[in-house]
């Protein structure tokens, strides 16, 4: 079996280096007989999922090189929330990627509590989601009963469309306009796509 390691510290984590876990890790794959396909590694939050490592993790795993994603702990995987660890979990076992951890031995995608910890997981998120509902409802009655309305929402993104799709005429790749232009993959795929 071909395995994919994931190892990460936090940058506010003073004198921890992700080499104590990836030398747990190869010697756990070495007791068991599997293949370390991969090492991804991050010193970087787990509060995002913006992380280099772990973005390609998840390229790599669509792309079949493993079988299955071995961490240290789940929050060395992600410290996101309930939510969005589910979500990054789930979209391993989509890709046919199974997922372990390391420490915490229930928390494993083929182990008999797989069930019960994405129903857990589940749980958790649906708890999340009305916690920042509620939140979000508190703060908004505040700023009503404030007269302060006009600091809602998110700020109107200002670019500059037609330099996005000669940028992109030009040769230039998706990620690296959003680069240059400190905005989001996303949106400047979307106006790429967009008829002018």
């Amino acid at each position: 079996m071909k395995i994919a390691l994931y190892a990460r510290v936090s940058t506010r984590d003073k004198g921890q280096d992700t080499e104590n876990q990836l030398l747990q890790l190869r010697q756990f794959c070495g007791q068991q007989g599997w293949v370390v396909a991969g090492e991804y590694v991050d010193q970087k939050t787990g509060r995002t999922s913006d992380r280099e490592a772990f973005q390609l993790l998840f390229q790599h795993a669509y792309e079949k090189r493993f079988d299955l994603c071995l961490f240290w702990a789940l929050d060395r995987f992600s410290r996101e929330g309930a939510t969005d660890t589910l979500q990054h979990l789930r979209k391993l076992s989509n890709y046919g990627v199974r997922w372990k951890s390391f420490t915490e031995q229930y928390i494993d995608s083929a182990g008999m509590f797989a069930g019960v910890i994405v129903s857990l997981l589940s749980t958790l998120a649906r708890q999340e989601s009305v916690r920042r509902s509620e939140r979000a409802s508190a703060a908004y009655a505040k700023l009503k009963q404030q007269n302060r309305t006009d600091h809602l929402g998110r700020k109107r993104l200002v670019v500059d469309r037609d330099k996005i799709r000669a940028m992109a005429a030009g040769g230039t790749s998706t990620r690296a306009i959003a680069a240059t232009l400190k905005i989001s993959h996303t949106s400047v795929h979307r106006i790429v796509r967009a008829k002018p």
